[in-house]
């Protein structure tokens, strides 16, 4: 099945015939906030007045010419700009392949480093969010460079990728800030853990690397045996709840989120708005299959 979800997050027929139906794009607002920015900025705002933070993902990947990278890129910039007018506490994720990162490096680092200026110009943070595997590495590169001109960018460690420890050991020498996640692409077995179990495991141990070291970094999962572990090693070796964060996708685990900034955890709410949300959605959907079910018996109700 999520094999099945992720090939169809691909294809760009299946999305024409799935948007003809009201069910599914309202389904999709569960894990959307909108398609415009007013939609997002509502969304953060609502966020923080529940003591939660956010950080803002306007959606787009796959850029295949040069004017819709930076079309992406003042997009951004109006989200920094509308950020700061707003007072809301937000800072903002990006995709390298929205940026041109299929067109050529060079191009994708100098939307990166606009955008990451401007971040700068306005007092805000700038996380690259990762794909799939084919991008780690140059990734991982580019966002090594932009920090070496402005330190508010940050990286995305998926913890099914057998290389992330290595990845997780560079980031740190470099204090580079880094967001966990378990990663959410279908991968091969020569480079990814393909059970539960190993996944489960690695991210344990990469985890504790990132809580113990000296850059705030953030744990990004929904899974609360991965959070009891990080709550009780920060309880074991005495690390403040300022030192790092906790950070959840838009719609999911709503109690979990509420909870952890009751107890007095940082919850960052990674959410995201725009018309390009399919291939989003389609990967949540492959995260949480127990969600189709749902979606298919509603699809051809009347």
């Amino acid at each position: 099945m999520r094999a099945l979800l992720l090939f169809l997050a691909r294809q760009e027929g299946f999305r024409n015939f799935a948007l003809r139906f009201a069910f599914f794009r309202n389904a999709a607002a569960r894990f959307v906030a909108g398609e415009s920015l007013d939609d997002a900025i509502r969304a953060v705002r609502l966020a923080n007045q529940q003591g939660m933070l956010g950080t803002l993902d306007f959606l787009g990947e796959d850029t295949i010419a040069p004017e819709d990278a930076d079309t992406a890129c003042v997009q951004v910039f109006h989200t920094l700009d509308r950020i700061r007018e707003e007072r809301v506490n937000c800072n903002i994720s990006v995709k390298l392949t929205q940026l041109g990162l299929n067109l050529s490096s060079d191009l994708a680092f100098q939307n990166l480093r606009r955008i990451v200026m401007h971040a700068r110009d306005t007092g805000n943070f700038v996380h690259v969010d990762m794909e799939g595997s084919r991008y780690t590495r140059s990734t991982l590169d580019l966002v090594s460079r932009a920090h070496e001109e402005s330190g508010n960018v940050g990286a995305v460690i998926q913890a099914y990728l057998r290389r992330s420890e290595q990845d997780v050991v560079a980031m740190m020498a470099k204090r580079i800030r880094t967001r966990l996640v378990k990663g959410a692409y279908l991968e091969p077995d020569s480079i990814a853990f393909r059970k539960k179990r190993d996944t489960d495991a690695n991210y344990a141990k990469l985890m504790k690397m990132l809580l113990a070291g000296e850059t705030y970094n953030a744990v990004a999962t929904h899974d609360e045996a991965m959070i009891q572990a990080a709550k009780g090693f920060v309880q074991s070796e005495n690390i403040a709840n300022n030192r790092f964060e906790f950070q959840m996708l838009y719609g999911i685990r709503r109690d979990l989120q509420f909870r952890l900034a009751r107890e007095g955890y940082r919850v960052r709410v990674y959410i995201p708005y725009g018309q390009k949300w399919y291939p989003y959605f389609m990967r949540r959907m492959a995260e949480r299959p127990a969600n189709v079910a749902f979606i298919m018996r509603n699809l051809f109700r009347k």
